[in-house]
C-alpha cells in the first residue's frame, strides 16, 4: 500500500476528505494526490503521522502496525469505533458516560 492509499484509508476511518483533511494540516488541498507521483518531505509525513497518531514508518508501508508497538490503540471521542466489554458491545450512552467520567477525572470540561 502507498502512503496515499494509507492516508486515503486512515481519511475514510475519520470520514474526512483527503481536501478537508490537508486544509486542517495548513497543506494545499490537493497535496495528497501530489504525493502518489512525488515523495513527500519528512515534516510533512510527521504532521499527518501526528495527526492520526500512527507512526511514519506505517504510513510509508515499512509496518502494518499503525502504533508501531504491537499495541492497538481506539480514542473513546471516535465514535466510528465500536467499543466492547466482556465482548459486548457498549451502547453510545456507555461509551458516552465512560467519556464524561475521563473528561472528569482530566479535569476538561468539554
Amino acid at each position: 500500500m502507498t502512503v496515499f492509499e494509507r492516508i486515503k484509508d486512515l481519511a475514510k476511518k475519520r470520514d474526512k476528505s483527503l481536501q478537508n483533511i490537508a486544509e486542517e494540516l495548513g497543506f494545499s488541498k490537493n497535496i495528497f494526490y501530489k504525493w502518489k507521483q512525488s515523495d513527500p518531505k519528512g515534516t510533512d509525513l510527521e504532521k499527518v503521522a501526528d495527526y492520526f497518531h500512527v507512526t511514519v514508518d506505517y504510513l510509508l508501508g515499512r509496518t502494518d502496525d499503525p502504533l508501531g508497538s504491537g499495541e492497538k490503540s481506539a480514542d473513546l471521542d471516535d465514535d466510528t469505533v465500536l467499543f466492547t466489554y466482556q465482548g459486548k458491545p457498549l451502547s453510545d450512552e456507555d461509551r458516552k458516560k465512560m467519556l464524561e467520567i475521563f473528561r472528569l477525572m482530566n479535569g476538561d470540561n468539554k
